[in-house]
């Protein structure tokens, strides 16, 4: 976990109460967990670490862009992400991580490592699906946009609907209107 070591927060030397900690996240961060799901990063994560007599809680926040590629086009851009992560840290007999919002470490620790909730935070905050800006406001022009756009299925006329229709149809759509 040396790779880790900057995501490490000391809390035995501090006082009980609240504490704030910064931390820069880019592309290297999530390099050193493998994931290649965007090209860059840069989000500005916020931690408040309060200090209790038996336990610890982190608020996490966070806030920035990733650059992702758009589902549609393929094309990339810069999408805002923010995220919020609440955290309590227990101690126990041993270390036990299955709760997502529970953290127990054992009594002779004095530190705890946020990179894992940090990853996952921003993990998390990106949308499944992702639409290039461009798009939804019509700025965007691309080979692919244009192709999917020619081969969009056309919508008939109406009258030309109603001809094709089975009779027998029309004749069920009028139990449903004579109620």
């Amino acid at each position: 976990m040396k790779k880790f070591k900057q995501y490490d927060i000391p809390f035995v030397g501090l006082k009980q109460g609240k504490h704030s900690f910064q931390f820069d996240i880019d592309a290297k961060f999530f390099e050193l967990f493998e994931y290649e799901g965007f090209e860059d990063a840069h989000i500005s994560v916020q931690l408040v670490l309060e200090k209790k007599s038996t336990l610890l809680e982190l608020d996490f926040s966070s806030r920035g862009t990733v650059n992702v590629a758009c589902d549609l086009t393929n094309e990339p851009f810069d999408l805002g992400v923010k995220g919020k992560l609440h955290l309590v840290v227990k101690f126990g007999e041993e270390f036990n991580d299955e709760n997502e919002e529970l953290l127990i470490i054992p009594h002779g620790e004095h530190q705890v490592n946020v990179a894992q909730y940090i990853y996952e935070m921003i993990v998390l905050s990106i949308p499944a699906k992702r639409i290039h800006p461009g798009i939804k406001d019509g700025t965007l022009s691309s080979d692919i946009l244009q192709k999917l756009e020619e081969l969009q299925p056309k919508e008939k006329d109406t009258k030309e609907a109603t001809e094709e229709i089975d009779p027998r149809w029309n004749t069920l759509r009028k139990l449903l209107t004579d109620k």
